[in-house]
C-alpha cells in the first residue's frame, strides 16, 4: 500500500468506488489530502442490493439519481454511471464464488474483510417472502423454472431476481439432500449462512423433498414463517434423524416406519368405548375453562376423527403432500367457524393430547406423543386469520 500527500484544488477526491458528499457553501475548495492506494475491494451495499434485485445498470443509475446521490456528492451523471458499472462488474466476478461460499473465503483475488464477505453471502442467499411462497413445496426442476415469468409478473419481483433465488434453492437442495447429519448444520457448513437463514433453507429443502401442497386457496393466508415453523417441528420429530442421527437423508425424509405405525392410532376413533371415554376425560377436565365449551363438546368426535384420520392416511404420498390442506379443513376451519379463541384451542389440544394417557385400553402412548407433540405445535401456529 502506497501513501502520498498531495495538494488539490477545484475538486474533491474520493476513494475509488465511493461517492462522497461535496463541501457546503463557504468551504474552501483547496485542501490537502492523504491518498492511500490499496487493493481492498469496496462494496457499496445500496448498489449490491440493486444488483441482487435484478436491475440493469441503466435502471440502477436511474434509481440512484432519484435517491438524490448527485446532489449529495456533487458527482456528474457520467461518474455515477461509471461507478455503477464498476460495482456491477465486481459483483458479476464475485458471483461464481458466491455459488460456493467457502471459495470466497479462501480466494486471494478480492481483498474483502470477513464482515463484508459474510454480508455478501447472506444477502446473496436472502429471498423474498412473496417469491418463496410461490415455489414452496414444488419440485425444484426445469418445469418449475419455466413458471418464473408468471411468478415475476404476479409478485412484481424482477425475473432476474426470481432466477437467482430459485437457483439458490436448487443449489442448496442438491448439495445437502443426501448428506448425513443435521440439515441445518450441513447448510451452514457448506453455504456459511446465519442460523436463521440456514433454518429457512432447511424448511425449503424439506418441503421440496416431500412436496407438501402450499398453493391451494385455503392455504394462502399462511406465511412462509408458518410453514417453516412446522417444518422445523417435523424435522425434529418425524424424520429418520429423529431416531437415528447417522442415516443419509436423516432430516429430509419422513420416517416411513413411523408413518406406517400411525395407523394404530385409528382405534382411538374406531373403538366407540375409547372415543366416548376420551371425550368424557377431556370434557371433565375443561368444563368451566373454555369459552366455547358447548361447541367443543358437540364437535369433539368430528374433531378427533379428523386429527386421527390425518395420521392414519400418512402412509400414502398424496396424503403426505396434502397434510396442511387436511389440517386446515379438518381442524382449523371448524374451530374458526365456531369462533374459538386461540387460547381455547391451546387448552383443548393440550388436554386432548394428555387425556390419551388415561385410556387403559390404548397401548401406543409413545407413538401418540410423537405424533401429537408435533401436530399440536403446528396447529397452534396455523390457527390465525
Amino acid at each position: 500500500m502506497a501513501h502520498a500527500r498531495k495538494r488539490c484544488s477545484s475538486a474533491v477526491l474520493a476513494p475509488a468506488g465511493a461517492l462522497q458528499p461535496r463541501p457546503g457553501p463557504g468551504v474552501a475548495m483547496t485542501s490537502e489530502l492523504d491518498i492511500f492506494v490499496g487493493n481492498t475491494t469496496l462494496i457499496d451495499e445500496d448498489v449490491y442490493r440493486l444488483w441482487l434485485d435484478g436491475y440493469s445498470v441503466s435502471d440502477a443509475v436511474s434509481l440512484r439519481v432519484r435517491s438524490g446521490i448527485l446532489e449529495q456528492t456533487g458527482a456528474t451523471a457520467a461518474v455515477l454511471q461509471s461507478d455503477t458499472m464498476d460495482h456491477y462488474r465486481t459483483f458479476h466476478m464475485l458471483e461464481r464464488l458466491l455459488h460456493a461460499p467457502p471459495k470466497l473465503l479462501h480466494q486471494l483475488i478480492f481483498q474483502i474483510p470477513p464482515s463484508r464477505q459474510a454480508l455478501l453471502i447472506e444477502r446473496y442467499y436472502a429471498f423474498d417472502e412473496a417469491f418463496v411462497r410461490e415455489v414452496l413445496g414444488k419440485k425444484l426442476s426445469k418445469g418449475t423454472k419455466k413458471d418464473l415469468d408468471d411468478i415475476s409478473t404476479k409478485t412484481g419481483i424482477t425475473l432476474k431476481s426470481c432466477r437467482r433465488q430459485f437457483d439458490n434453492f436448487k443449489r442448496v437442495f442438491k448439495v445437502v439432500e443426501e448428506m448425513r447429519g443435521s440439515l441445518v448444520d450441513n447448510i451452514q457448513q457448506h453455504f456459511l449462512l446465519s442460523d436463521r437463514l440456514a433454518r429457512d433453507y432447511a424448511a425449503i429443502v424439506f418441503f421440496a423433498n416431500n412436496r407438501f401442497e402450499t398453493g391451494k386457496k385455503k392455504l394462502q393466508y399462511l406465511s412462509f414463517g408458518d410453514f417453516a415453523f412446522c417444518a422445523e417441528l417435523m424435522i425434529q420429530n418425524w424424520t429418520l434423524g429423529a431416531v437415528d442421527s447417522q442415516v443419509a437423508d436423516m432430516d429430509v425424509d419422513l420416517d416411513k416406519e413411523f408413518l406406517q405405525d400411525l395407523k394404530e392410532l385409528k382405534m382411538l376413533v374406531a373403538d366407540k368405548d375409547l372415543l366416548d371415554l376420551h371425550k368424557s376425560l377431556v370434557c371433565t377436565a375443561l368444563r368451566g375453562k373454555l369459552g366455547v365449551f358447548s361447541e367443543m363438546e358437540a364437535n369433539f368426535k368430528n374433531l378427533s376423527r379428523g386429527l386421527v384420520n390425518v395420521a392414519a392416511k400418512l402412509t400414502h404420498n398424496k396424503d403426505v403432500r396434502d397434510l396442511f390442506v387436511d389440517l386446515v379443513e379438518k381442524f382449523v376451519e371448524p374451530c374458526r367457524s365456531d369462533h374459538w379463541p386461540l387460547n381455547d384451542v391451546r387448552l383443548f389440544l393440550n388436554q386432548y393430547s394428555a387425556s390419551v394417557h388415561s385410556l387403559d385400553g390404548f397401548r401406543h402412548q409413545a407413538l401418540w406423543d410423537r405424533y401429537m407433540g408435533t401436530l399440536r405445535g403446528c396447529l397452534l401456529r396455523l390457527y390465525h386469520d
